[in-house]
């Protein structure tokens, strides 16, 4: 569902800059952001909300899935308080730096009575709250487990080859339920952890609740929380359920390893009385030598949001690690607060940094809007997707018909005068800009003004957007800009006269080419529509749009429109410019025959890797953090061996940092 976040408040006044080539500052007022305002990193978005939040990291990315919360109208068109009964997606979104966000929009989990409009994965769910991910590696594949509660019912699970989909049901009902051994004492069977630990075996903890509210003992000691090792599949159970009797525990199963020690983390009830090691509504911990417990009470590290955000209600989080550094996600009612005046429930996902100490106890962790600093530059040289969002004001993202882009590729609309988006530390190098293009929609039309800094900073240039003849019907649209260098905060101001939506926005890319050159040797350009990989995308070039050499290589039409590859050296090829050293490829194809396909990856004429595929039925093999050279270079799928293994059939090729 879309929120339809619109401004409150303008800025009145123009900044005056330095002035460059193009002396131009903004003569109007633009839009302000909602709730994450240019340089605090907290709420992670505001175009959208998100709960329960969960972080996985993969390939050198932080994903983050979430309950969806999306606010329910009154009949009379005010906000209705939360009560959890719509949550039947999970939003996803990722990060190579803490800071820029790709909205990759929302899985249609439940699909119990038509739920998700009959496009849930689920058909046996009727709600999918707190998601919990898992990657484990299974006959050198990866592999992704989504787990997630329906209701307080029970615990599903969905898997993917890709870590933001497609989805799909391998069991067609839950993985858990009541009727599972040693679960029938749970009070809410729901808010599922997985850790997969470093031998590759899976854990599943899950529970909560109080059995009896008006029984301290049961308050004090309720023994709702449950752990269960997962079968090798991790689609089932290998034995039968532990408990960890977590002290005071209400909800909010959390779990991670350190040095060697399992950390089972969770939200301290509520109800009754309680001692002050154990404060209410904050993440307490407790700490084993086993997964499966027993595990000890050792405090806790997060207080409550009410503590730092003025608006309480539940706290759930998630430990992970990135790059070395140890993080917290938790939820906080910061933007429903910003735009409804009070927060009703509705949550937004938030990261602030986690510290062990010496002695393995962990340090109460300071929640605040400023979050995390941002870690890595954005390469805008690179094809970005419009919904990577450090900050914006006015706008939102929906499902877009776009060709060429990641999986459930989302488009920015809901564009009006004075809306904008903006991603952080853009580094444009010392050589400098010259050109600018975006692949745009519109019944309408508009314009895109680039401004370095702020939203009235520097005009850089300006993109005209007229109509395309439909509000997804895709051209990509070009301007110069005026020689950009050097790292600046990159904003994209929309403005226009019509009163509806301006134009939708799909992707948006730099060049150092002057615009019109046509240039394949700039930073991200590609072969035909498949720019190169940025930050926040995986950039897709379709096997058919390659170079094709050797004595059988040619086009087909089934099982996909793509190339087949059926003699030793037939080959794909196109050119590519890197500005980094290090990507992941994934190649989407299949074997003609019952023998394995190999196909090598060569990247400036070395070899770099291999993708096999066996059977006919189309997959994804991938090869992650392929070293490789800079700068120009050529990429070729090419098949070199004599042994039979030549026959393959190629869809398309991704890679992205």
């Amino acid at each position: 569902m879309n929120l339809k976040f619109r401004r409150f408040a303008a800025l009145l006044a123009a900044l005056a800059l330095l002035l460059t080539c193009f002396p131009v500052t903004s003569a109007y007022a633009a839009n302000s952001a909602l709730a994450k305002t240019p340089g605090n990193s907290n709420p992670l978005m505001d175009h959208k909300l998100g709960a329960d939040p969960f972080a996985l990291v993969y390939n050198g990315r932080v994903y983050v899935y979430m309950s969806s919360d999306a606010y329910v109208y009154n009949s009379n068109g005010t906000v209705k308080d939360n009560d959890f009964s719509a949550l039947t997606k999970i939003n996803v979104i990722s990060s190579a730096d803490m800071v820029n966000w790709t909205d990759h929009g929302s899985i249609p989990v439940a699909g119990q009575n038509n739920a998700n409009n009959g496009a849930g994965i689920a058909k046996w769910a009727s709600l999918s709250w707190a998601p919990s991910v898992a990657r484990k590696t299974i006959n050198g594949k990866d592999k992704f487990f989504l787990y997630f509660a329906n209701g307080g019912s029970g615990i599903g699970v969905l898997t993917s080859d890709s870590p933001i989909g497609p989805w799909s049901d391998p069991l067609g009902r839950a993985l858990v339920t009541g009727s599972t051994p040693n679960m029938s004492g749970v009070t809410w069977l729901f808010d599922p952890a997985v850790l997969v630990d470093d031998d590759g075996t899976g854990y599943l903890y899950m529970g909560g609740g109080i059995p009896n509210t008006s029984d301290q003992s049961s308050i004090a000691n309720p023994k709702t929380a449950r752990v269960a090792k997962l079968g090798a599949d991790m689609i089932s159970l290998n034995g039968t359920p532990v408990t960890i009797d977590a002290p005071f525990m209400f909800e909010d199963s959390g779990i991670h390893k350190y040095n060697g020690k399992y950390y089972y983390s969770y939200c301290i009830n509520f109800s009754g009385t309680h001692p002050a090691a154990y404060p209410a509504g904050e993440i307490g911990y407790m700490v084993s030598n086993s997964p499966m417990g027993p595990f000890t009470y050792a405090g806790h590290f997060l207080k409550n949001p009410a503590v730092f955000f003025g608006s309480g209600g539940n706290n759930h989080h998630a430990v992970f690690n990135f790059n070395n550094q140890w993080y917290v996600v938790y939820h906080a009612q910061t933007v429903s607060q910003a735009q409804l005046g009070s927060g009703k429930g509705y949550r937004s996902p938030h990261i602030n940094k986690l510290v062990h100490n010496a002695d393995g106890t962990i340090q109460e962790v300071q929640a605040n809007m400023a979050g995390i600093a941002q870690i890595a530059n954005l390469n805008p040289y690179n094809r970005t997707e419009a919904e990577t969002i450090g900050w914006s004001a006015g706008i939102t993202t929906e499902n877009s018909q776009a060709a060429g882009g990641p999986f459930n590729n989302q488009n920015v609309t809901n564009i009006h005068n004075g809306d904008w988006i903006a991603v952080g530390n853009a580094d444009f190098g010392s050589s400098g800009a010259k050109s600018f293009k975006a692949n745009v929609a519109s019944t309408s039309g508009g314009k895109i003004e680039i401004r370095l800094d702020s939203p009235t900073g520097t005009l850089a240039g300006t993109l005209n957007v007229t109509s395309t003849g439909g509000a997804q019907t895709w051209k990509q649209v070009e301007t110069s800009v005026n020689n950009i260098t050097g790292v600046h905060r990159l904003y994209l101001v929309f403005t226009g006269s019509g009163s509806g939506n301006l134009f939708n926005l799909d992707y948006w890319q730099f060049s150092t080419n002057p615009a019109g050159s046509g240039s394949g040797s700039d930073p991200g350009s590609d072969p035909g529509t498949n720019p190169g990989s940025g930050s926040g995308s995986v950039t897709r070039v379709e096997v058919e749009n390659m170079t094709l050499s050797g004595q059988y290589a040619g086009k087909i039409s089934s099982p996909f429109n793509g190339v087949a590859l059926y003699a030793n050296n037939d080959s794909a090829s196109f050119d590519q410019y890197f500005a980094y050293s290090t990507h992941t490829f994934s190649l989407r194809g299949a074997s003609t025959n019952s023998s394995t396909a190999r196909v090598d990856l060569q990247i400036g004429g070395t070899t770099v890797g291999s993708f096999y595929f066996t059977g006919t039925t189309p997959t994804v093999q991938t090869l992650s953090n392929v070293s490789h050279v800079t700068g120009p270079t050529n990429i070729k799928l090419i098949v070199t061996t004599d042994n039979g293994t030549w026959d393959a059939v190629l869809d398309y090729l991704e890679f992205s940092l």
